[in-house]
């Protein structure tokens, strides 16, 4: 009976051992990627930092001493004369409106088209998701000739509208290739209730489809808006007046052919760069849900 009663021990020994070990192994993994992950972080915030130190440094100051050296003393100069330079208010308008405009109508028609493939099944569905999916592939330098050719013969050459119809048609084939695939596999059983209902295809989409995709819509708004916003190559030929350019055009501005002023340069960067970073913490929250929406479901 004693060798009985403790032969359960005996053998419940290395296994709790070997759980031991196992979470030992678990915690140690851990540690690994914190570090990786905040080596990684520390790598992705240097620029930021070297930017935001030679943006109140003097010309001297950087000649000196290098970018990586502290200011000796804060130069605000350098802010001044870009907003006064490029006439920031004007283009930070234009780029605020412009990515607005991309971000609701690019979404919009974005979610009419998958609407119409993920749940209207037309027929073709596969080959037109297959070229919307080729659409995105396409180099910009491709479209640039034609674009900058009905942009001249409608007359909305130097125009931000210019800029509002040829990305929102850029980016609704993102969205149209992501809803479509989000919608394809769209619960039938909402879709038969609504029709048995007596629901058309709008109501069906404003009141079925739209309140369960829109987390997935707000994510698409404010991708939609940080692409265009830094958009360059399209608006630099576009858009060749100083009264409709935007923020990324008024950056390139600054760099002469045998002169650079980089701390004024730097300094440009850091006011460019603030308006898109308090976008895109006031919208974190929605970022966030939208993103885990579809786990959570």
């Amino acid at each position: 009976m004693t060798t009985l009663a403790q032969a359960p021990t005996e053998v419940a020994a290395p296994v709790k051992a070997t759980r031991t070990g196992d979470r030992h192994h678990r915690g140690a993994l851990r540690w690994v990627v914190l570090v990786g992950c905040a080596v990684i972080a520390v790598l992705m915030l240097a620029p930021f930092v070297l930017m935001l130190i030679n943006a109140f440094k003097s010309p001297g100051d950087y000649s000196t001493h290098g970018p990586l050296s502290l200011p000796t003393n804060l130069y605000f100069t350098g802010l001044t004369k870009f907003w006064n330079t490029v006439d920031f208010p004007v283009k930070l308008w234009n780029s605020i409106w412009t990515s607005a405009a991309v971000s609701v109508l690019g979404t919009g028609l974005s979610l009419l088209t998958a609407y119409a493939i993920g749940v209207g099944r037309v027929r073709g569905r596969a080959w037109l998701v297959a070229v919307f999916l080729l659409a995105n592939m396409l180099p910009q330098e491709v479209l640039l000739y034609p674009l900058y050719t009905m942009a001249q013969k409608v007359g909305l050459n130097n125009s931000g509208w210019s800029i509002v119809i040829i990305f929102t048609v850029i980016q609704s084939a993102f969205g149209t290739y992501l809803l479509a695939s989000v919608l394809g596999t769209f619960p039938k059983a909402l879709l038969e209730a609504a029709a048995l209902d007596g629901a058309n295809s709008w109501r069906v989409l404003w009141r079925v489809v739209f309140p369960i995709v829109r987390p997935t819509l707000a994510v698409l708004m404010i991708f939609f808006f940080i692409w265009t916003w830094n958009e360059f190559f399209i608006p630099l030929v576009m858009l060749t007046t100083p009264a409709s350019q935007t923020v990324p055009i008024a950056l390139s501005s600054l760099q002469g052919d045998r002169l650079l002023d980089v701390p004024t340069l730097n300094a440009g960067a850091l006011v460019s760069l603030l308006p898109t970073l308090l976008f895109f913490l006031f919208f974190q929250r929605t970022l966030t849900r939208g993103v885990t929406a579809g786990a959570v479901k």
